[in-house]
């Protein structure tokens, strides 16, 4: 809504691209019951890394186009998108942003628009995991499939709090500085992803 509110947000990619993210998302939560979990940090590292290449070198020959595609090349890149974002466990902002950004979309519309795509994403992928760890064993006593409750009330307050003041930041940053604050980060995760599985 902050996003939204400063005009930032491409409404009509979020309501082209919703329907083919749930797909996406389903069948990524149903594959998440059965691979093991080094499957989930090999596919981040890889997906995280490119784009926090991509974001810190801020090179242009790494574009894959000057806008999105139109039919159903935009549908494909909405239920990648879900897929591995499910597959991930993150909100799709990574993948999207990373997307349209390869397409010649702004850092600040892209960041804008994959806030308004964690929402599509985080209900049908938490219901999805919810269904995908019925059963499972080793799973805390709040849980509930793979999502644990009691995670959830610990997170969920202090990003309404922290949301807004996001929104802001990211808006007061320049192009170049809000691509190398998105990179160094998503490097950071990678790196603590790669040290998780070389140490196994």
């Amino acid at each position: 809504m902050g996003h939204r509110a400063r005009g930032a947000v491409d409404e009509a990619l979020l309501k082209s691209w919703a329907l083919p993210i749930l797909a996406g998302v389903l069948i990524g939560a149903g594959l998440a019951r059965f691979a093991p979990p080094f499957i989930f940090q090999i596919v981040f590292v890889v997906v995280a890394g490119a784009n926090a290449i991509k974001m810190i070198s801020g090179a242009k020959k790494w574009d894959l186009g000057a806008d999105l595609p139109t039919g159903a090349g935009l549908y494909s890149y909405g239920g990648l998108i879900g897929l591995l974002s499910a597959l991930m466990g993150i909100g799709g902002g990574q993948i999207s942003n990373m997307i349209m950004t390869l397409h010649g979309r702004p850092i600040h519309q892209a960041v804008a628009t994959s806030a308004g795509i964690g929402v599509l994403i985080s209900v049908p992928g938490a219901i999805g995991y919810m269904i995908a760890g019925l059963g499972q064993e080793g799973l805390p006593m709040d849980a509930i499939g793979y999502v644990s409750f009691l995670g959830m009330i610990l997170f969920v307050p202090t990003t309404f709090l922290t949301a807004n003041l996001g929104v802001k930041l990211a808006h007061s940053l320049s192009r170049r500085h809000l691509e190398l604050a998105f990179g160094l980060f998503l490097a950071l995760v990678c790196l603590r992803f790669v040290y998780a599985i070389v140490t196994g």
